[in-house]
């Protein structure tokens, strides 16, 4: 009987991800949700700068390589040339939530009917652990040595908060990856996306938050023990936007 086996939605690439990361779940899910729904082979990806920019050496799907945040707008343009694709962005906070902040938001307000799966680990992961928009009040990274403070540095960007206010939007939703019963719930959410997107409803979104032990200087333990005790009661999760009863797109 097999228990488990790895998805044909994934390469055998080996991942450029620390240990402990996980990043490696959440491209497992995307890449199980296309190989379910039937749409690998008729699959999109873009690929961002950061953690993940060599997420086309992973996903088994087409995949274009964007500059350092304009991935929503390459989504767009595919999207809009080959309106019969399924495409999806795959960015961290920091492509997303800081260099890439207009193109999420303009895309969204249009309402493109493309999936974003939004990576948060408050942090710039593969840049070397600096403050990142989404960066906890009283984190430590190498730029903030003493704690993110918010009289100098702003408070953290709530982005599936910030996106749900456009009427472009269909569907949003946070969800987290620090154990299993929650890695289940977001494989469904990120499900929901794509299956709207199917059915031309416009743009939807899954922030996904995830761990970065490396720079966050937390075992693998640790690191998951975080996300529910820091991150998770300032980003808490659940639907943000859910508009998929209206009219089509």
């Amino acid at each position: 009987m097999i228990v488990f086996e790895k998805t044909i939605g994934l390469t055998d690439n080996r991942t450029n991800f620390c240990p402990g990361c996980t990043h490696g779940i959440i491209e497992r899910l995307v890449a199980e949700v296309l190989v379910e729904l039937g749409e690998l082979g008729n699959t999109v990806g873009i690929a961002p700068v950061g953690c993940a920019v060599l997420a086309y050496e992973h996903f088994n799907c087409d995949m274009q390589q964007a500059a350092h945040g304009r991935a929503p707008a390459v989504a767009t343009g595919i999207k809009r040339a080959f309106p019969d694709r399924t495409v999806f962005t795959y960015q961290g906070d920091g492509d997303l939530a800081a260099i890439g902040t207009a193109e999420i938001i303009h895309a969204a307000a249009r309402g493109e009917n493309f999936t974003t799966i939004f990576v948060n680990n408050a942090i710039y992961g593969m840049t070397g652990g600096q403050m990142a928009p989404t960066t906890l009040e009283g984190q430590k990274t190498t730029t903030t040595k003493g704690g993110r403070a918010i009289n100098t540095n702003g408070s953290p960007i709530r982005v599936s908060e910030m996106l749900a206010t456009l009427d472009g939007v269909t569907y949003i939703e946070r969800v987290s990856v620090h154990n299993p019963a929650h890695i289940r719930k977001a494989r469904t959410a990120i499900k929901k996306a794509f299956e709207l997107q199917l059915e031309k409803k416009g743009f939807t979104f899954v922030e996904v938050l995830s761990t970065c032990p490396t720079n966050w200087g937390l075992s693998s333990e640790k690191s998951l023990e975080w996300v529910a005790t820091d991150m998770i009661p300032y980003y808490p999760l659940g639907v943000y936007k859910d508009n998929s009863e209206g009219d089509k797109k």
